[in-house]
């Protein structure tokens, strides 16, 4: 399911896709929202994954004004959601372009009329370099910057938009990295510079430098923020090198900043950044707006410990601004021991790389019933099993509320997040574009 279709007045949703009520009548995204129907009302079906659309707005009004407030920019990873509705709602709040992890996103924002993008990874070579060609000449209107962070990547760039005369500019940004891609040294990074300068014309040039100090992340945190620092150090320092060999008055960009060490990222490089009249930070954090109950909730812990979430003057509390805004929600299917129940809901509904899900509440005949005390085991394909206290009262059809961990490796399982409102009704349908 893609909404790159949602614009098609004959697009139906129905029984097929996660959470729509057999039996329903088909119906256009737009018409999901005003069912009045709730995940627990025993008619849409289970599993399903739903977006709490006001604690959405609060994250998105909490980081557009940490992110104002520190005169930087921000191009949140749409990734996340892959959702084209959201994207454009993030860039309606602020956001200064959207940020993707290969061609195929990019295809998907590109359609949808989104035009200025990072495409925050290395692409390929010769081959992938004439695909993005190929996508790009349909948008001549397109600003998209792309990391290099080899001089075979820049060759195969060159190559493809020399090949053709009806492409966009294609901006090129050195990346540094730890751990994942990425140039490990200014040595290297100097290589790639002078094969970038090389080749440049008026559509192919230099447009900036990245880095994405998250994946230097270790289980130590003092060697974690030694890495990041190093990472940071090597990505500000090299940015005089290059005003050296361009000159002060061409547009920068510095781009790095996910979702868990972004205020790392401002301290270390917005002092750089802000001195250069002609350059700007852009931050690319995008799972901080829906938060979870696992990776990022830790993130939020350690960013309050630092005490460095300043909006203004002030010391904020990440922790208790943001909110986790993704639930899953599954029911009970059986009580087979006292102290088990299973639900039905698997590792093709939820994501488990960085934690299992988390109960949270407890609903019977389509009304709350209590905040639940227990904990998921494991997960296999299509079951969770759901460790109770002893004496719970948990019931075959029951409807349990998940917290989750890692929205990333979440929402990729589903077609539609189902947008609820402060009564746990479903008040809108976001639809999702994994491929």
């Amino acid at each position: 399911m893609s909404d790159l279709h949602a614009a098609r007045e004959n697009i139906l949703i129905d029984e097929r896709v996660r959470g729509f009520p057999p039996g329903h009548p088909p119906l256009p995204p737009s018409e999901i929202g005003k069912q009045g129907w709730k995940p627990f009302d025993g008619r849409m079906a289970l599993p399903l994954i739903s977006l709490d659309r006001q604690a959405f707005a609060g994250n998105v009004d909490l980081m557009m004004a940490y992110v104002k407030s520190h005169g930087i920019e921000i191009a949140p990873h749409a990734k996340t959601p892959m959702s084209t509705a959201l994207a454009g709602a993030l860039l309606a709040a602020g956001a200064w372009g959207t940020t993707v992890a290969d061609i195929r996103q990019a295809a998907v924002l590109l359609k949808a009329g989104q035009r200025r993008l990072i495409l925050a990874n290395e692409i390929g070579g010769i081959a992938a370099a004439r695909r993005l060609a190929a996508l790009l000449g349909h948008y001549p209107d397109a600003e998209l910057h792309v990391f290099v962070d080899s001089t075979a990547l820049v060759e195969a760039l060159a190559s493809a938009w020399q090949e053709r005369a009806d492409l966009p500019p294609l901006g090129l940004m050195v990346e540094f990295g730890a751990s994942r891609a990425g140039l490990r040294s200014a040595k290297a990074a100097a290589a790639v510079l002078d094969a970038i300068l090389a080749v440049e014309t008026p559509a192919f040039r230099l447009t900036g430098i990245a880095a994405y100090e998250g994946a230097a992340a270790t289980a130590d945190a003092e060697e974690t923020m030694l890495r990041i620092d190093t990472l940071m150090a090597m990505t500000s320092d090299f940015l005089p090198n290059i005003r050296t060999r361009i000159g002060k008055e061409r547009p920068l960009l510095v781009t790095a900043g996910g979702s868990v060490f972004f205020d790392v990222v401002v301290a270390r490089l917005s002092t750089t950044v802000l001195a250069d009249p002609a350059c700007r930070l852009v931050l690319r954090s995008g799972a901080i707006f829906f938060h979870d109950h696992g990776i990022y909730e830790r993130g939020l812990a350690g960013l309050d410990a630092r005490g460095c979430f300043r909006i203004g003057d002030k010391i904020v509390s990440a922790t208790a601004g943001f909110r986790p805004a993704l639930r899953v929600w599954a029911e009970v299917l059986s009580r087979p021991e006292p102290r088990l129940a299973i639900c039905g809901m698997g590792m093709r509904d939820v994501a488990m790389d960085q934690g299992l899900p988390r109960p949270l509440a407890l609903y019977r005949d389509g009304a709350y019933l209590a905040d639940l005390s227990a904990e998921v085991s494991r997960l296999n394909d299509q079951h969770a099993f759901v460790a109770l206290a002893d004496g719970s009262d948990v019931s075959v059809g029951d409807v349990i509320e998940f917290g989750i961990s890692h929205p990333c490796t979440c929402l990729d399982r589903h077609a539609i997040l189902y947008g609820l409102g402060p009564d746990h009704s479903v008040t809108a349908a976001y639809l999702t574009s994994f491929g």
